[in-house]
Formats: C-alpha cells, structure tokens, sequence
C-alpha cells in the first residue's frame, strides 16, 4: 500500500510483501459520527454502514452510503484521502438534486460548491483540525476533522466527523 507507507509516516504499517493489495478494492465497515453545532444547538448523527475502501494512484477511497430511515435519504458518500494529506469528501451522486463537496486541509481556508434544487451555492470550509490515522496490519483507521462551514461569509455551523473503519 504505497499510500499508506509514503504520506502517513507516523501510522504503524508493515513492511511484509502480503500487505493487501486494496487496488481491487476491500470491504469494510463505517462507524460514523457527526455532530453539527448551529446557534448553540448541537445535533449528532451516527452511521453503521458497509463500504469499500480502494487505492488508485496513492490516494485512498472509502466509499458507502448514508441511509438515514427516519428522513428517508440514502447518499452515496465518497471520502478521498489524499497523498499530500488532504481529505475531500462527496456527499449525494451527480443525478441527486443535492450534492455537496467539501475539502479539507488543516489551517486552511478553501472555497467549493454545493449543488441545491436552487441551484449551486459557493460555501467555504476552515478546518483546524484534520487527523487520519490506518493501519494495515489489520486494516483500520480513523478520520477524525473538525471543521467549519460558511456561505455568503457568514457561518453555518460547527462540524465534527469521525469515521472508523477496518475489514
């Protein structure tokens, strides 16, 4: 797992030649958990779902989908873990009505878009915090960001995700 051994130096991997090989893509199971922080109001959502996690190109995919039962939505949501340690993520499919990409880097101010029945809404985020770590041996992780969300330079919300992983 060539992503693994070059950008995230700290995590503990193997140096074995039966590392697997995640090329084909391995399933796994997500543990989510986000809590939104708006007008003093904090909600949390928590998410058990199967997924995949894949490498291309030495960025890490994690895909699954978000089903919540009590709003009847189900997402597909792609988290892109990249090599120079940034995190993108995708939440709702390019035939949705709604689709939101968000990215991530730690320390940093970044401009994206949010697709809405309405039509596209430019929305920043500023993320303070940005952790990733995996293992390969067994295969595990945790995605931990914090980050906050604005439109039109006023802010949405204070955001907390955590996902867990492992095969």
């Amino acid at each position: 797992m060539k992503f693994l051994a070059k950008r995230y130096n700290r995590l503990k991997t193997t140096e074995r030649k039966d590392r697997m090989d995640l090329s084909h893509g391995i399933p796994v199971s997500i543990h989510l958990e986000t809590y939104v922080t708006q007008e003093g109001e904090t909600e949390e959502h928590v998410f058990n779902e199967p997924g995949t996690i894949v490498e291309l190109n030495d960025t890490l995919y994690i895909r699954y989908r978000e089903i919540n039962e009590k709003e009847h939505t189900d997402y597909p949501v792609t988290l892109k873990l990249r090599g120079d340690g940034d995190v993108q993520l995708s939440r709702g499919g390019s035939n949705d009505d709604m689709q939101l990409k968000l990215h991530f880097a730690n320390e940093k101010r970044i401009l994206t878009q949010y697709r809405t029945p309405y039509g596209m809404i430019p929305v920043e985020t500023i993320t303070p915090r940005l952790d990733v770590r995996i293992t390969d041996d067994p295969l595990a992780g945790e995605i931990y960001i914090e980050y906050q969300l604005f439109a039109n330079g006023e802010t949405l919300g204070n955001y907390r995700m955590r996902l867990l992983f492992h095969a």
